[in-house]
């Protein structure tokens, strides 16, 4: 039978399968001494943890040596949490860090951990249970040490953004025996005042043992107790306490409390500017809306006035007098004119027109128009009317037409 033959990159793969498969060996804490120490530009550490027995190539990447609060050193002996596995391209096997703590505190933050977990089982860290906080803050209260950077930053820093805001001091032990119980004793004090709106709870920065009061158990459950909504700001950016995950907010140190804790006065105005700008101009719009909508109503009214009809009917009164006028006009222009046509044809008719022709016509002495020869005798008296006047006369001899022509 021959033997199996495997190639150098199928053997550092198979030997990385079986370690990154070992339930140990992706969890693990290592305790050495720090040797061969680089920090790479690209944020990578690449260490050697050594001990009196051996050695241990590691590496730290950089999203877990962002979280460190040391700066680790050639020497330094350390506590490293990570998982073993194989680097295949150099066929060697190292420790990828994810976590490390100088030697010396690894007590306290198994503690820690302990607590931690204890109390987000409890449900002290919900959000649920989180108060808001307030933005308008009339007093701001402050349990800190009563001397060194931290409360002279908080007062500044308060006075600067919001100078309205009454500041409320509470001197606190805030590191070594009797710190958490001092802690405890400010925040039961102004539970029970009720004279704050909010309170900020915290200290500058320092060593994981340092900071160790607000990891206290008792720390925690007063924090979570208290009515007044709390804003935690302890240490440095990369420190997280059990306070932390207690309060009702966190902040990365005293002075991002603060920020947290009150606005700022010239963002404030500014913000109310704005609003009063924006406001004025909705407030025209509605206006100029309005005043579309009382003009149109106006109209309105104005066309079911009775005073408006009544005017516009006097108009049209007023239109149809005119035109009777205008008709009654032209009729008797049309009457006057066929009146002065019918007069003439009368007088064209008229037996006195006649008579200025030098025409006239007989009556007899009975007065009776003289039609005919045959109604006269030679004798008779009969008068000739003539334009100016009558002559009277006596027939002396009467003659026909046929007699007249002989």
């Amino acid at each position: 039978m021959e033997p199996k033959i495997a190639t150098v990159s199928q053997i550092n793969g198979y030997v990385k399968k079986i370690l990154d498969h070992n339930i140990i060996l992706n969890n693990v804490w290592i305790k050495g001494e720090i040797s061969n120490f680089k920090h790479h530009y690209s944020g990578h550490l690449y260490i050697t943890l050594k001990d009196e027995g051996g050695v241990l190539k590691a590496v730290m990447f950089r999203g877990s040596a962002q979280s460190l609060n040391f700066e680790p050193s050639d020497g330094m002996k350390v506590l490293a949490r990570g998982r073993i596995s194989v680097y295949e391209a150099g066929g060697s096997y190292q420790l990828y860090i994810e976590e490390m703590i100088p030697d010396g505190v690894g007590e306290l933050y198994i503690a820690y951990e302990q607590l931690k977990k204890q109390l987000e089982e409890e449900g002290l860290f919900r959000p649920e249970h989180k108060k808001p906080i307030p933005k308008f803050p009339k007093r701001v209260g402050v349990v800190t040490a009563s001397t060194g950077a931290a409360v002279r930053d908080i007062i500044n820093v308060i006075t600067r953004r919001y100078p309205m805001a009454e500041i409320v001091i509470y001197p606190a032990q805030v590191q070594g025996v009797g710190a958490a119980e001092s802690v405890v004793k400010a925040i039961e004090y102004f539970n029970a005042t009720n004279e704050v709106d909010t309170l900020i709870v915290g200290r500058g920065g320092g060593s994981i043992e340092d900071l160790w009061a607000f990891n206290e158990e008792n720390v925690a459950r007063a924090i979570y107790e208290a009515k007044t909504p709390i804003i935690s700001g302890t240490g440095h950016e990369v420190d997280t306490t059990i306070a932390d995950y207690a309060a009702d907010l966190r902040a990365a140190t005293p002075t991002a409390a603060c920020e947290l804790a009150v606005p700022d006065i010239t963002e404030v105005m500014e913000g109310i500017a704005n609003r009063e700008y924006t406001m004025a101009a909705l407030l025209k719009q509605i206006i100029r809306r309005y005043q579309m909508k009382l003009q149109k109503y106006q109209i309105t009214i104005a066309n079911y006035d009775p005073r408006f009809q009544l005017q516009e009917q006097k108009m049209r009164l007023s239109e149809l007098e005119e035109q009777i006028q205008q008709v009654m006009k032209n009729k008797m222009t049309g009457y006057k004119h066929k009146l002065e046509l019918y007069a003439k044809e009368l007088h064209g008719l008229s037996p006195t027109a006649k008579l200025i022709n030098g025409f006239g016509y007989l009556e007899d002495q009975n007065g009776e128009p003289v039609t005919s020869v045959h109604k006269v005798k030679e004798g008779d008296q009969i008068s000739l009317t003539i334009s100016d006047g009558t002559i009277l006369a006596m027939a002396k001899q009467i003659r026909t037409m046929d007699e007249k022509g002989k």
